[in-house]
């Protein structure tokens, strides 16, 4: 699962490192506790020009044919093994695939039956990198208004994330975010691409329990103990 992560880069590292124009109708701040329900910055190909793109959207995915925006508390996460068959997931697969631009994300291991030590965890270097997704537009029937909003994708952990959680975010190669968001037949789909990503490559540190307060929210808390 991740539930929790950090973005130390702004607008223009965004666009820098995913080679795509700075919007121009939102602003994008460095975030160090970012939680669902939040409006964070999406990568997708506009609808329009086919080209990269980057959007504002709510994390916690509502599928378009839903009655209610409550379901999002539970789709914030996607497990790669059954997104083809998901009703909640399954359409957006076909034709709204999207990175999220991040730094790190926490996760927690138990050290006690009551208490549990928060990690940051991140690419070695600290370099930004993306993390597979699907994206979903919603209409409120009530008011008429329409929200995007988005999923992270998770598949089994690696060793590195193992002692943590059974599940990880996919982490993508750069290589690969153009093939993961273009169209593609729907019995082709690039699911090939949501795999473990290599331990070798990855780093997991120590940080303060300030984290689990979501009103927290400085450089400080992805701070090594």
């Amino acid at each position: 699962m991740c539930g929790r992560y950090f973005r130390r880069s702004d607008k223009q590292q965004i666009a820098e490192a995913f080679h795509l124009g700075l919007p121009t109708t939102f602003e994008i701040l460095p975030s160090f506790n970012i939680a669902p329900q939040t409006f964070q910055p999406v990568v997708r190909l506009s609808s329009e020009t086919g080209e990269r793109e980057l959007a504002s959207m709510r994390w916690g995915l509502i599928p378009f044919w839903a009655r209610e925006s409550k379901v999002a508390y539970n789709t914030i996460n996607a497990k790669a093994e059954t997104l083809s068959t998901s009703p909640a997931f399954r359409e957006a697969l076909k034709r709204r695939r999207c990175v999220i631009p991040l730094d790190g994300f926490y996760e927690w291991q138990p050290i006690s039956p009551k208490e549990k030590q928060p990690f940051a965890v991140g690419l070695k270097g600290g370099r930004m990198f993306g993390v597979a997704g699907l994206w979903d537009q919603w209409k409120d029937r009530s008011t008429g208004h329409s929200l995007e909003t988005f999923t992270i994708i998770t598949t089994d952990p690696n060793p590195l994330m193992e002692p943590f959680h059974n599940r990880m975010p996919v982490i993508m190669k750069p290589v690969d975010y153009e093939r993961w968001m273009a169209p593609a037949d729907p019995a082709r789909l690039p699911v090939d691409l949501l795999r473990p990503y290599p331990e070798e490559e990855m780093e997991a540190w120590k940080v303060a329990k300030a984290v689990g307060n979501v009103r927290n929210n400085n450089p400080e808390l992805i701070a090594p103990l």
